[in-house]
């Protein structure tokens, strides 16, 4: 589904992109690199990328990261350069999300950068039972409560808004869209999406909220808006039963007991069967459903792609 790529007044003229060789670093290069000059960081070579782009191949905490904001001036930074894997040790990822974050973010201040973009995740708040429809940017960040391998994404999202507060001269924005989907995203919903056979909670049945991943691609453009500031749900096209989702797929589910559900997961996560990992079994027992109005109000936000699109994107 092509569409004309986000522009505004006021767009900047050169931006840096972290994370710049993943799937949605890819995409977000293919969104911006004809309206601005697109610089990425990332220690992951870029052999695809657009001829206008510059890439400095770099690990973010390494002091040699400087040289992107050396010899150009830097109008705006979208930081996406946040490592998920749950088969990781948690020191690397640890150091590898929050001193790359945190050093990043000091050289914006440093070579007056006068917008950041910290990309955030909706499953911050954490699927729980107790939570109501639609939570608000407001809402107590609880992820790890129940689920200790998100808590380095918590950090970098408190690490960002005390940023946006301490930098008062900087425009910060902090994105938490709700679950990425696509053909090139192979974070855990989506891999538990692409099961013939998943796994589901007997007796459970929550709602879910999908974005495309072009479509998260073209909110962090958008975030670039001169004005633009603060904390922001970002919602797709609307809220749809993990039922009618499997459903979607064609896939075959098969309910287990609640109490049984957790140990059949995370055998199979250890036999190396499933990309699924046993912590995130209550993103489909439990809900968690944002309420994205405030970007669609201030930053003029809505998804491209239909729900069916989004949902057969997985396919």
């Amino acid at each position: 589904m092509p569409s004309a790529p986000i522009t505004f007044p006021g767009m900047p003229g050169t931006v840096i992109v972290t994370g710049i060789s993943g799937n949605l670093g890819r995409a977000l290069a293919k969104e911006l690199h004809t309206e601005t000059h697109v610089v990425g960081i990332d220690r992951r070579p870029f052999p695809e990328k657009p001829r206008d782009v510059d890439h400095v191949q770099v690990d973010l905490r390494k002091n040699r990261v400087e040289e992107a904001f050396r010899h150009r001036r830097v109008d705006a930074l979208i930081h996406l350069g946040i490592m998920h894997d749950p088969r990781m040790p948690f020191s690397e990822t640890h150091s590898f999300n929050v001193l790359g974050t945190s050093k990043i973010l000091d050289l914006c201040v440093r070579h007056g950068v006068r917008k950041v973009v910290v990309l955030s995740s909706a499953n911050v708040y954490g699927p729980r039972p107790e939570n109501s429809s639609f939570l608000p940017e407001e809402t107590p960040l609880m992820a790890a409560d129940r689920f200790s391998d998100v808590r380095d994404l918590i950090e970098v999202d408190m690490y960002a808004q005390s940023f946006l507060w301490r930098h008062p001269e900087i425009e910060t924005v902090i994105l938490r869209p709700v679950n990425i989907v696509g053909p090139t995203v192979r974070n855990a919903p989506s891999n538990y999406l692409r099961l013939e056979s998943p796994l589901t909670v007997l007796g459970f049945d929550p709602m879910l909220q999908l974005i495309h991943e072009e479509d998260v691609a073209r909110a962090l453009a958008l975030a670039l808006k001169p004005g633009l500031r603060g904390v922001f749900n970002v919602t797709g096209p609307g809220e749809v039963p993990l039922s009618a989702v499997l459903r979607e797929l064609g896939r075959h589910p098969v309910p287990v007991p609640h109490l049984l559900v957790r140990g059949l997961v995370r055998r199979a996560f250890e036999a190396r069967l499933t990309s699924f990992p046993p912590e995130e079994v209550d993103h489909i027992q439990y809900l968690c459903i944002v309420d994205g109005s405030r970007f669609a109000r201030e930053a003029g936000w809505s998804p491209k792609y239909t729900l069916r699109d989004t949902i057969r994107s997985v396919s």
